[in-house]
């Protein structure tokens, strides 16, 4: 597509309105050639010598992806791990590295044993506190301030924009891992962000049939060459299948990202006050905290994310999810079905989520139908 004024909706739909030139399809074949021939002249005209790092299947979801982010390159991983931790592998032994304390928690996880026994100085914070990141950022020896926001899985806000003024005048970059929130709701490059990384097992695909992982950079410098060696040289890449299921599961991420954004607002109102449940967390209600700085950059909804306390601590909330019968109690979120899961028993111990706190990832049901059912499952939870 060459029109600028094409909306994202329609970028997507389309995805990018790509066709195989050899055989005029509209979706894209599936390469499975490990390797490509070379030039008689010994030369790779093509760009393309190995599959492991060039397969030609990247191309076209790493093209939408950098169009939706507003961004300079984008690069596909095998899962959102791997993105993700490609960004800190592009960092050096020693450097020092802002993390929130409430993240997901394979990350954090990993943070704090592989990452520091690597190297990093990594130092976990209040990210939603600027005065927090102030205090805690070094200049010339931060390198990285990570965010998350929402962040899982408490749904707390950061103010990115902020963020970015403090970790720039530091010297640092900032990357967001803004897999909640996709590029349907939030734009960090455009917000000050340097990267933006999501684990596209969720939104992004939204069918709950593969793993995989993005990043995209806002400009190139040496860090960014660091992260495409790491994807290059450790090999934890996609397969071509699986890219060709990430670009079929964008073609409707506007759809199913507004949809689930639309459901979860009208269950947490509904649930706002309910006098089985102590506690709704999601950005959209004005009661939340960061509420007003996720409507300053959160534009058409709030995200398909929340959580409930159930009455009754620890106990209630695991009989909760044992009654439910539309939500399935499942880990992941961003499918098109909807999720529900007794999040600390997934954590275990050291982690910051109450014992009372059930995580839902709102689908695309019917909305009446999934009220109606944590409904029936709070009842029966407290007949017990």
């Amino acid at each position: 597509m060459h029109n600028e004024n094409i909306r994202p909706e329609s970028v997507v739909a389309q995805a990018l309105g790509w066709i195989d030139e050899t055989t005029r399809a509209i979706n894209p074949p599936i390469h499975v050639s490990s390797t490509f021939l070379r030039d008689e002249d010994n030369q790779y005209r093509s760009g393309r010598v190995y599959m492991r790092d060039q397969n030609p299947a990247f191309d076209q979801a790493e093209a939408v992806i950098t169009n939706l982010e507003s961004g300079h390159e984008t690069l596909l991983f095998a899962s959102g791990m791997a993105a993700a931790t490609a960004v800190f592998q592009g960092l050096r032994p020693g450097d020092h590295v802002l993390a929130p304390e409430v993240m997901y928690w394979s990350l954090r996880n990993w943070l704090m044993g592989f990452a520091t026994g690597w190297g990093l100085d990594v130092e976990l914070i209040d990210m939603t506190d600027p005065s927090a990141v102030q205090a805690a950022i070094r200049p010339g020896m931060t390198k990285l301030v990570w965010v998350e926001t929402p962040a899982n899985p408490l749904w707390t806000i950061t103010d990115i924009a902020e963020t970015a003024e403090i970790a720039h005048a530091a010297g640092a970059l900032l990357a967001v891992d803004s897999t909640t929130a996709t590029p349907v709701l939030t734009k960090p490059l455009e917000l000050g962000a340097d990267l933006v990384m999501h684990s596209a097992t969720k939104y992004l695909n939204g069918h709950s049939d593969l793993t995989a992982g993005t990043v995209t950079t806002r400009g190139d410098n040496e860090h960014w060459q660091r992260v495409r060696a790491v994807r290059a040289q450790g090999g934890g890449t996609l397969g071509s299948f699986e890219s060709w299921l990430l670009v079929r599961g964008l073609r409707t991420l506007y759809l199913r990202v507004r949809a689930a954004s639309s459901a979860a607002l009208a269950i947490a109102e509904h649930f706002d006050g309910h006098p089985l449940v102590a506690e709704v967390l999601y950005p959209g209600l004005p009661s939340s905290h960061g509420h007003e700085i996720a409507k300053r950059q959160m534009t058409g909804g709030f995200g398909g994310m929340l959580a409930i306390r159930a009455t009754g601590g620890e106990d209630a909330a695991i009989a909760v999810a044992a009654h439910t019968k539309l939500w399935k109690r499942a880990t992941s979120l961003g499918g098109v079905e909807s999720l529900i899961e007794h999040r600390a028993s997934v954590e275990g111990v050291g982690s910051p989520v109450p014992l009372d706190l059930l995580r839902l990832s709102a689908g695309i049901e019917h909305v009446d139908d999934l009220i109606a059912d944590l409904e029936q499952a709070l009842a029966k939870a407290h007949e017990q």
